[in-house]
């Protein structure tokens, strides 16, 4: 890559419901342990921003219907901050969770910058009101958050609702197809929306080329990729929180981000929902940082 890359940590589990057998979602482990694995001096960032998350906790929220509503806002604000803060149009930005509720500072921040497009890769939509989830995490229901869709006290923070438009975000890879009401949410939507089996036939890379052949012709004023690692395959990464069985290969992967990662108007990548407790010999992490430092250090840029 040739432009500077900063990573910003971000270890937040509030948006995650931990199973019985957890203390707690282990997703806050997510940076030290890539850290293990020489993520960051393989990536050499000029600089390394870290946001501590807080204790866990399951408080759900009556006002808007989900859990550690006032704690995710909280945080929020401040991680767009420190990414206000420490923002360099020339620089590439690596954001590491944490779960998918990370998304709504990264959305906050982009907001105030300007009108951004959203490359949303994972193995759910993610894009349901409150009263559809089972759980309440937010990390279920994120893309709808951003998207405008939910309580006020979520959605429209500094009254910048909504921070993504609709019709700017790509949504792929979702492998959870089988429940209409769930499915129907996006399908009703203004997303662009490619399943798992949308997303093989039209092709990884040529829906990379479509999200920037979009975000060109409406003159955004850059893009941002969320990257759920629960849409790999199970028998490559089943360290996640809501496991699938199928799901894009890293071949797939690196069709796809490519394009993405290396134009420069790409802003940078958040990466979620790697849990270590569930890797316990790093086995899966191995091969899931050999694969990405090759995506990033590409040359066909």
């Amino acid at each position: 890559m040739k432009r500077d890359i900063n990573i910003f940590e971000f270890p937040l589990n509030l948006g995650l419901t931990k199973k019985e057998h957890e203390t707690e979602p282990g997703v806050r482990k997510l940076p030290d342990w890539l850290r293990k694995f020489d993520f960051h001096k393989r990536i050499g960032p000029q600089h390394i921003f870290r946001l501590e998350a807080p204790e866990y906790a399951m408080d759900f929220d009556k006002e808007s219907g989900v859990k550690n509503a006032d704690a995710i806002i909280e945080y929020a604000k401040k991680q767009a901050d420190l990414m206000l803060k420490n923002y360099d149009k020339s620089t590439f930005n690596i954001i590491l969770g944490g779960d998918c509720s990370i998304l709504i500072g990264n959305a906050v921040a982009l907001k105030k910058l300007g009108n951004f497009g959203l490359f949303y890769l994972d193995g759910h939509t993610d894009f349901i009101p409150p009263q559809l989830s089972e759980t309440g995490g937010v990390a279920g229901m994120d893309l709808a958050i951003v998207s405008g869709i939910g309580h006020e006290k979520l959605t429209n923070i500094d009254g910048l609702k909504p921070y993504f438009l609709e019709e700017n975000i790509f949504c792929s890879g979702n492998a959870e197809t089988d429940d209409e009401e769930y499915v129907s949410q996006v399908i009703s939507s203004n997303i662009h929306y490619y399943d798992l089996d949308h997303l093989r036939k039209n092709g990884f890379r040529k829906t990379a080329e479509d999200f920037l052949k979009m975000t060109a012709g409406k003159k955004l004023d850059g893009f941002f990729i969320h990257f759920d690692v629960d849409v790999l395959k199970d028998e490559i990464m089943p360290a996640v929180d809501s496991r699938m069985e199928d799901g894009i290969s890293y071949d797939d992967l690196q069709e796809m981000l490519i394009p993405l990662i290396h134009h420069p108007e790409c802003f940078g990548i958040e990466i979620t929902i790697l849990d270590p407790d569930y890797d316990k010999d790093g086995f899966y992490t191995q091969s899931f940082v050999e694969n990405l430092i090759q995506i990033i250090n590409n040359k066909e840029d």
